[in-house]
């Protein structure tokens, strides 16, 4: 089989990289330099080339509160180019494994969100993913879409990696302690698509859902364990999310129930703590 996966230079794709390391199949990895997604005439010439069975689409433009200016490049890509490769895919009977973002959602919720529950992004990050769900849902392809949240890895620039940083120079820090979810390490979302990907178990399995690792906790939570695994000194203090103001509201409670992954494809997922504790330790 081969796989096209975009957006590989993000966290995501290269924890897929390293993962895919050992597959029998073909996996075509690119991030802009070698296919501009917003272009599709070269989609369709790679996946003509390529004879491509299936596209994996890690990229997306994730800057919350950039995208509040920036309305045409997030909507360039979270949106128009995920249609772009939804079509494609249609054309030549590829499967879209697409990813997607909890800011569907507002927040609003006191329990885990399952994949039907009703959809108000907040902000325009969260509208242009939403609009790119829907793209590939009107496509017509085959797909599997996966809503995920808080993400992390050894890659790139997220939390965790800014965390250790600022607890390593800080005296005192202040986290918000009102916004829960789960964090969700990267490698675990590359292994639970690589399986879904290898075992052929996607066949007849269209539809939407849901992963991250297991648990809850906020960001104060998760900061302090970041904290504690990494032996830094530092006071972490709980604060309030009105005390760093934002030209976006973001989710107060985004929990993702991942029973349908789970039971669909046959899935353990790690708890966050766990995983957590093995990215930490890559790290150092």
């Amino acid at each position: 089989m081969n796989i096209l996966v975009t957006g590989s230079a993000g966290q995501l794709g290269h924890s897929l990289r390293d993962i895919a390391a050992d597959s029998t199949n073909h996996y075509i990895f690119t991030d802009v330099a070698e296919l501009d997604i917003t272009d599709k005439s070269a989609i369709i010439t790679m996946m003509e080339a390529e004879k491509v069975n299936m596209v994996i689409n890690c990229a997306a433009y994730t800057n919350v509160d950039k995208a509040e200016d920036d309305f045409d490049t997030a909507n360039l890509i979270n949106n128009i180019a995920v249609c772009n490769l939804a079509e494609a895919c249609k054309q030549f009977g590829a499967t879209f494994i697409h990813i997607s973002t909890d800011y569907v959602f507002d927040g609003s919720s006191n329990i885990p969100y399952t994949e039907d529950m009703p959809l108000a992004p907040l902000g325009v990050y969260g509208v242009t993913k939403l609009h790119g769900e829907q793209a590939v849902l009107e496509s017509g392809c085959d797909y599997i879409i996966i809503r995920t949240s808080w993400l992390y890895s050894e890659y790139g620039k997220n939390f965790v990696k800014t965390m250790m940083m600022l607890t390593e120079e800080r005296e005192t820090l202040n986290v918000v302690f009102d916004q829960a979810g789960t964090p969700t390490y990267a490698g675990d979302l590359a292994r639970a698509i690589y399986d879904i990907a290898e075992t052929g178990k996607y066949k007849g399995n269209n539809g939407i859902y849901h992963f991250s690792n297991e648990g809850v906790c906020s960001w104060y939570d998760f900061a302090h364990e970041i904290s504690e695994l990494a032996r830094t000194e530092c006071d972490i203090r709980p604060c309030h999310s009105n005390e760093f103001p934002s030209k976006v509201n973001r989710p107060h409670y985004s929990v993702l129930d991942k029973t349908k992954i789970k039971t669909t494809f046959g899935l353990t997922i790690p708890y966050w703590k766990d995983s957590l504790r093995v990215c930490i330790s890559n790290l150092q």
